[in-house]
């Protein structure tokens, strides 16, 4: 079976956004850095359905005064439990995998620049609970 990927829209973001984060497409994340949703993607792909989550998070990389992978991955965490589940939930959807990604600039899916920044997690839902995968 070939493997589809199929944007999804981005209305039920505004269903967990609140307040100056929803005007402004931000969502809230423990860091308190500037998160957007890019994009859901619904992928088989791998064999099976992985729903993909893409963020962009301008502040995200390796030097001084960035947002590094270990402070950015409690926010993956947190949007998974708090964006994903009920996304995933309210989609009726039922997926191997969750995947959260975060992209310093806007990339198209499966393209990736030499000067970018991108941090990857994948999650089994459990429970309603995100279970780290590990990519």
């Amino acid at each position: 079976m070939q493997g589809w990927v199929c944007a999804l829209a981005i209305a039920a973001v505004g269903v967990l956004a609140s307040g100056s984060a929803q005007a402004t497409n931000l969502l809230p994340v423990p860091s308190g850095q500037p998160v957007e949703l890019s994009d859901v993607l619904l992928d088989t792909n791998p064999g099976e359905l992985w729903v993909r989550f893409r963020f962009i998070a301008p502040k995200i990389g390796s030097t001084a005064g960035r947002i590094t992978y270990d402070i950015a991955v409690v926010d993956m965490e947190h949007l998974c439990e708090t964006l994903a589940v009920p996304y995933v939930a309210q989609h009726e959807l039922v997926p191997a995998r969750v995947v959260i990604s975060f992209s310093d600039r806007p990339l198209e899916f499966g393209t990736s620049e030499p000067d970018a920044t991108q941090f990857f997690e994948a999650y089994r839902l459990e429970k309603s609970q995100c279970i780290w995968e590990g990519l």
